[in-house]
């Protein structure tokens, strides 16, 4: 079963970009199309989410200045990959940190 790679970049206020992916280890199956609809589903305005809920690593670009720039990174894609996984995280924990993701509690 190949594994999923979820692809991710931050932008800041004067549009500079970073680059980043993690790969989940995918033994459980999970079907890219059904990891995409939840994904989506979570986006902030259709594109951006907060990595640290997600789980993931936050990056920035090189000056960054937090009082301007936003804290969200941006969804690019996911896509299987026969990359080995670079996360321990498994894909099904990270969709169940998603769906937890911006709920009001």
């Amino acid at each position: 079963m190949p594994h999923i790679k979820f692809s991710y970049r931050y932008r800041d206020s004067a549009n500079y970009k970073k680059f980043d992916f993690v790969i989940f280890d995918n033994c459980m199956g999970v079907d890219l199309f059904e990891l995409e609809t939840l994904i989506n589903s979570k986006l902030i305005d259709g594109e951006c989410f907060y990595a640290t809920e997600w789980g993931l690593p936050e990056f920035f670009t090189e000056y960054v200045d937090i009082s301007v720039d936003p804290t969200w990174h941006e969804f690019e894609r996911v896509a299987y990959t026969d990359e080995p996984a670079n996360t321990l995280l498994a894909v099904a924990d990270f969709m169940e940190r998603i769906e937890k993701a911006n709920k009001i509690v």
